[in-house]
């Protein structure tokens, strides 16, 4: 796909060369997590599992007690990952949205904040990874790094939100993190149309999140099934439809899903 070049008066070039290093500046700071990661990456966490791969695929290394919670925004994936917490006493890390000083000014002006944004994302996801692969029990992971760049990030970049030279920076940090990352032993992926998401937006009541817009979460769903489609070639994955459904009150239905999720990882 080719994307227009933009072009930026003086005032704006400033403003922009002064974002970049600022960007910059912030992935600095976090050098050391990488390095740290790096050279004790064959010292962490107990390989469990090794699924078969895609011909001309390298060999994907998977944590059997590492469960990943995927799915679009306000699908209901802090939900469930706290309830699996509250029935079955295992670990959770949820997603560290609350704690992005980016997240509001991305929502007001995308284009402008969206690396910021997924930088600090990535880097937190990054450090959450770590601590699941040193850890002994069934850990479970509201979103992804995985989700973070090949769906989002992937968006952003093809609606023109992000600029090529922020994009090819930020894959290059994802791809010296991902490569020796392991995968989840189980993805569970929460799916729904983009108006149940619209609804369920607008019931938490997050002010950032008011006006949404609805193009970016239908595009973002479309990114989110060709992605569980592509890594279900080797991966193991669950996918639950949450249209009709409210994990809130359908008991009945909740109790099935956190028994399957269980039988699971407990194969």
């Amino acid at each position: 796909m080719i994307h227009r070049s933009i072009l930026l008066d003086r005032k704006n070039r400033k403003r922009f060369a002064s974002m970049h290093q600022k960007a910059l500046a912030f992935c600095n700071r976090n050098k050391e997590i990488i390095i740290e990661f790096f050279k004790d990456y064959h010292h962490v966490g107990t390989i469990r599992r090794t699924a078969p791969t895609p011909k001309g695929s390298n060999q994907i290394l998977f944590q059997s007690n590492y469960i990943a919670i995927a799915g679009n925004i306000g699908v209901g994936k802090t939900t469930l990952t706290k309830l699996l917490k509250e029935r079955f006493g295992w670990q959770i890390f949820c997603e560290p949205e609350v704690k992005n000083p980016y997240i509001e000014d991305f929502y007001q002006d995308m284009r402008r904040w969206a690396y910021h944004s997924q930088i600090f994302f990535l880097t937190e996801r990054f450090k959450d990874h770590l601590r699941i692969q040193k850890s002994e029990k069934p850990c479970v992971q509201d979103r992804t790094i995985y989700e973070d760049a090949e769906i989002f990030v992937e968006i952003l970049y093809s609606r023109e939100l992000m600029p090529e030279r922020d994009y090819r920076s930020y894959q290059h940090l994802y791809e010296a993190m991902a490569e020796s990352l392991q995968k989840p032993g189980l993805v569970v992926y929460l799916k729904a149309s983009t108006w149940t998401l619209i609804s369920r937006i607008r019931k938490r009541g997050r002010s950032y999140e008011r006006d949404i817009d609805r193009e970016y979460l239908a595009q973002l769903n479309i990114g989110y099934d060709n992605w569980i489609k592509k890594i279900s070639q080797g991966w193991n994955v669950l996918v639950i439809d949450t249209d009709h459904y409210d994990i809130d009150r359908d008991v009945d239905w909740l109790e099935g899903i956190l028994e399957e999720i269980r039988e699971k990882v407990e194969k």
